[in-house]
């Protein structure tokens, strides 16, 4: 049985590689910026605030709220009908090191092993005084929105830092994520919530740190134990007339609801057209409300949250890396790179466009299936199109589909396969089938899966040699035996082993 692998990436940022190519209509960009801002002086007003800001995910509404907070006036503009963008689809963990919440729980972070960390993660492509930014300032934010929203936290115990053998890494990990949140606070607000990525199973209350054990729920004490504390959540929610929200649904609706508190009116429906330029100075923007164009001005700036470029076919073929398609991601489909492209409009210098948050995809009917659990638990493989193995499928999800492309060019791997048997499909949860029950005939049909008695039939099935297939499952198998990984080091991470099933030895990754 196997699944096809694409890959998900929701593209923010811009590359120095396009960087010496774009400069040379620079000059260009900003008379164009500025000729546009006088036609747009000609505009309907549609009123004046010291602060506008483009975008109602999580960067957009934390801005606006810090804003209102500090005694100005401002107004959220958003393209979609909904607010909460891709912050709302997500999982919604968030890494801040030495933050009040994992420190309340007795997290051994200290400013020294963070500031060490980030250090050796990030090297020198992010400049030294930009991560101490980060590592000073980000705890104040979290407590910052605790204090001017109803939106709490918890931590996500056991979730690793990525690279916890790095110094001043932690296996126990610093992530949290939103505490159970009550839509009701929201009021009909509440019905403009960007819906999730996949929903949670109905009457139950799931937090992403549960996921894991849900998962194993069908061979695990603990993972039966973990379900039956979320439905228990779910029952005392309904007594009690709740709307329980968690993970990004819980994150956007409480910032949200700290803006209505706040007095900061989100504009829904209303996409970004261009900025507004007077005497080379932002003033506004110039956005689309109620069907037709209008000037909102700013007295103090224009903050621009409005999210990546996933789903602009153009840009993602001029900045990323072939394959790529727009049909692959799980971000907000709104996020066509607006606010990217009006500042580039204006000359401002673009980097970092060439990456994204990758995760691999399993492209089913619908929508894409971004795949954490399924590739690490035991018994499962990802081969390329040559049938062969190629990376760590537990490591962390951006580094695999980094890997996926730098091997493809010489030896495809858009797509690669997650091949598993059916003791592993008897076992766990996959996406939201439940154990031994078949995948749906959709995704046989669409080719997303395939299923097939052997080894050579499936290798037939999925196109690559039945050979190359068998070695390398053979390989894998014998060496999942001994419990070790030489060839891609599966399980020597204490990341590794987050989405495991520990009753599986000598190596719960294997």
């Amino acid at each position: 049985m196997t699944t096809r692998t694409d890959t998900a990436g929701t593209a923010e940022g811009p590359s120095r590689r396009r960087l010496l190519a774009g400069a040379a209509g620079a000059g260009l960009a900003v008379a164009a910026g500025v000729q546009q801002g006088a036609r747009a002086a000609d505009l309907p007003p549609l009123g004046t605030y010291d602060v506008v800001v483009i975008g109602s995910g999580a960067a957009g509404m934390t801005a606006a709220l810090t804003a209102a907070r500090q005694g100005l006036s401002c107004v959220v503009v958003e393209k979609a009908p909904t607010f909460g963008g891709s912050a709302a689809r997500s999982g919604a963990g968030i890494w801040v090191p030495n933050n009040s919440v994992i420190l309340a729980a007795g997290v051994p972070d200290t400013p020294a092993k963070a500031a060490a960390y980030l250090a050796a993660v990030v090297g020198p492509e992010v400049p030294a005084d930009r991560q101490r930014a980060f590592l000073t300032h980000g705890p104040a934010a979290i407590s910052f929105v605790m204090a001017n929203s109803p939106l709490r936290f918890r931590w996500m115990e056991g979730y690793s830092d990525y690279y916890p053998e790095l110094p001043g890494g932690l296996p126990n990990g610093r992530s949290i994520e939103p505490d159970q949140f009550d839509g009701n606070l929201l009021g009909a607000e509440l019905a403009h919530l960007n819906p999730p990525y996949m929903d949670v199973p109905a009457g139950m209350v799931v937090f992403s740190a549960d996921y894991k054990w849900v998962a194993l729920a069908a061979v695990n004490a603990r993972g039966a134990a973990v379900a039956a504390q979320c439905l228990a959540r779910g029952v005392k929610a309904a007594t009690l007339g709740q709307k329980p929200l968690t993970m990004g649904q819980a994150l956007a609706a409480g910032l949200r609801a700290g803006l209505r508190s706040a007095g900061v009116p989100v504009w829904l429906n209303t996409p970004l057209t261009d900025l507004h330029v007077e005497n080379g100075t932002v003033t506004g923007a110039v956005v689309t409300r109620d069907g037709a164009p209008g000037l909102v001005r700013a007295r103090r700036g224009v903050i621009v949250g409005s999210g990546g470029f996933e789903h602009n076919a153009a840009m993602r073929k001029r900045f990323q890396r072939q394959p790529i398609g727009t049909e692959w991601t799980v971000g907000a489909k709104e996020n066509t790179g607006d606010g990217i492209r009006a500042g580039e409009r204006l000359g401002a210098a673009l980097d970092l466009m060439e990456d994204a948050w990758w995760g691999p995809a399993i492209p089913i009917p619908g929508r894409p299936y971004f795949c954490l659990a399924e590739r690490t638990l035991p018994g499962g493989l990802l081969v390329n199109g040559s049938g062969r193995r190629f990376v760590n499928e537990a490591a962390p999800y951006s580094d695999v589909v980094h890997t996926m492309y730098d091997v493809h060019d010489t030896d495809p791997a858009i797509p690669c396969w997650l091949v598993v048997d059916q003791n592993y499909r008897n076992r766990y949860l996959f996406k939201d089938v439940l154990p031994t029950l078949p995948f749906p005939d959709s995704w046989y049909d669409s080719g997303a899966a395939h299923k097939e008695w052997t080894l050579d039939a499936l290798a037939a099935s999925i196109g690559v040699p039945a050979a190359a297939l068998r070695t390398s499952v053979n390989r894998f198998n014998a060496q999942a035996r001994q419990g070790e990984d030489p060839d891609f080091h599966r399980g020597d991470s204490a990341y590794d082993h987050y989405y495991t099933d520990p009753s599986v030895h000598p190596n719960p990754c294997l």
